[in-house]
């Protein structure tokens, strides 16, 4: 007797958000809910980091992609087979790409990429895959457990 085996659901959650920090918590909350949902529980180091990751994006977003009137787009995959969860955050500002600095700036600020650098496996950016105006800002962490 031969079996196959099926594939496995690519799962997937895209949504506009204000772009607002409102928005951004509302982001990160609604991340947390589908990674729970698709087998990576709240509490896990798995889903803190995703979560952690996702949020810094979604902030980032906010504060250096904010064109008044223009919403952020949140697409959140997470491939059971590999064990790949990929965040994309696009906004309508693409001539501000995201960048390391050497060091922490004096206003406080800059953090948010220095943590997406250290957490997630991979990250870039590049242009909007809608081929509207702006980029997206997107990263790829490990998250064992996925469904």
């Amino acid at each position: 007797m031969t079996t196959t085996q099926s594939p496995r659901t690519v799962h997937e959650f895209t949504m506009c958000f204000s772009s607002t920090p409102r928005g951004a918590c509302l982001a990160r909350r609604l991340c947390g809910h589908r990674l729970d949902a698709w087998g990576v529980p709240y509490g896990s180091d798995a889903h803190d980091v995703v979560t952690l990751v996702a949020s810094e994006l979604c902030a980032n977003a906010v504060r250096h992609g904010h064109v008044a009137g223009r919403d952020f787009h949140l697409l959140l995959t997470a491939d059971p087979g590999t064990g790949i969860v990929r965040i994309e955050v696009s906004d309508t500002r693409g001539e501000r790409l995201p960048r390391l600095s050497a060091g922490v700036p004096e206003d406080g600020g800059g953090r948010g990429l220095l943590l997406v650098e250290a957490l997630a496996d991979r990250w870039g950016c590049g242009p909007r895959p809608s081929g509207g105006p702006g980029k997206t800002v997107w990263a790829e962490c490990t998250a064992p457990g996925l469904t």
